[in-house]
């Protein structure tokens, strides 16, 4: 353990290592807090063997940024699209110079809070923000660069507004940000108007239909979305060599975590699935085979909006597209006896614990079967 005092309105501390190092380390720093948290950090390196550049004898290397570490991370390790577009909106809220020995505790409080306060960030967002970095950081550990994950000692609910954070936000006219999981589902009657909307029928109020470019492909991504509970992304990037009827599968290579993972296909898919195989190419219209960021948001913006339109005409107020996933995911729960583990291999969710918040629609159809 190193040994400290205060002198001179300065806190100085010595490390002793006869094993590793040949003689003390001495350093001196302006605050107590400052001195505990990176002798605590050297000496977490120390008990893994590992001595710092800056504590070895000899010329001293330049500390390594953050940036640094960040792109060997991604030029050397498999990240989701979505991971690298997060790092870099985290990294439009670090400064670009900040070194991998400045990452403590204090700092990712301290960063988390300027989320809030300084970016007004909504809760969800903070925390794919963080979890992107956290990943990155974990890596970045893995390979003795830190000696552990600051992000990782964050406490939980993190990223909720707390009093203060709300007093300062509203002092600068911000909007405290609410933390919501979204939970929509279709409702009695909605499925019904959706698919008449699509099918031609003029919506309540209106004096013709709407028009609807390549409407039998809109219907058939609507059924595989409920049918499947895959992602928008997943389902308009499909060619037809990902497609295996016989087998009743579908094979996803572009998912939103960069998991590759099979996904079975119910009756109803296969059925419809059946009736366009023997095709090549695309089995939807609209995507330009591109895999650049631009192209696929493109895309994505192009058919949520379109779905935004019929959802409307459908008086469906506040569903989106994705809301089709959680109902597609609710339906696996209730229709089926397959467990979470089962579950999240078809929707691709990393853990089952994220299912968690489906389990009360398993209770509720248990509940229906007991006496």
């Amino acid at each position: 353990m190193a040994t400290k005092r205060e002198r001179n309105n300065r806190w100085h501390y010595v490390i002793r290592r006869g094993e590793l190092l040949p003689k003390p380390v001495y350093l001196s720093f302006p605050t107590e807090r400052e001195g505990d948290e990176y002798v605590a950090r050297l000496e977490a390196l120390l008990d893994r063997g590992i001595v710092p550049d800056e504590v070895k004898d000899g010329p001293k290397k330049r500390p390594r940024l953050l940036i640094e570490a960040t792109r060997e991370y991604l030029a050397r390790q498999h990240v989701s699209e979505v991971d690298r577009e997060q790092l870099r909106l985290a990294a439009e809220h670090l400064p670009p110079g900040i070194e991998l020995r400045a990452l403590t505790f204090a700092w990712a409080s301290e960063w988390t809070t300027s989320l809030k306060r300084r970016h007004n960030l909504a809760p969800s967002t903070i925390r794919h923000r963080v979890g992107a970095l956290a990943r990155c950081l974990d890596w970045i550990a893995a390979h003795a660069d830190i000696p552990t994950n600051p992000l990782r000692l964050l406490p939980k609910g993190y990223s909720i507004y707390t009093p203060e954070d709300s007093r300062v936000v509203l002092a600068a006219d911000g909007v405290v940000k609410l933390s919501q999981e979204r939970d929509r589902r279709l409702w009695e009657g909605e499925e019904e108007r959706i698919r008449a909307i699509l099918a031609g029928e003029r919506p309540k109020g209106r004096q013709r239909p709407l028009e609807l470019h390549e409407a039998p492909s809109l219907v058939l991504l609507f059924d595989l979305a409920l049918e499947s509970a895959m992602r928008l992304r997943e389902m308009f990037t499909l060619t037809w060599d990902q497609v295996d009827v016989s087998r009743r599968t579908v094979f996803l290579d572009k998912t939103k975590n960069g998991d590759r993972r099979q996904v079975p296909l119910s009756s109803v898919a296969v059925r419809l699935l059946g009736m366009r195989a023997g095709r090549a190419g695309q089995v939807f219209p609209w995507w330009d085979g591109s895999d650049n960021r631009k192209s696929l948001g493109r895309t994505t913006s192009l058919l949520s909006r379109q779905f935004a339109r019929i959802f409307s005409a459908a008086r469906c107020m506040d569903l989106h597209f994705h809301d089709l996933r959680h109902e597609a995911t609710s339906r696996l729960f209730e229709r089926t006896t397959l467990d979470a583990i089962e579950i999240a291999k078809i929707t691709g969710h990393r853990s089952p614990r994220s299912l968690m918040r489906y389990a009360n629609l398993r209770a509720s159809t248990l509940a229906e079967r007991m006496w």
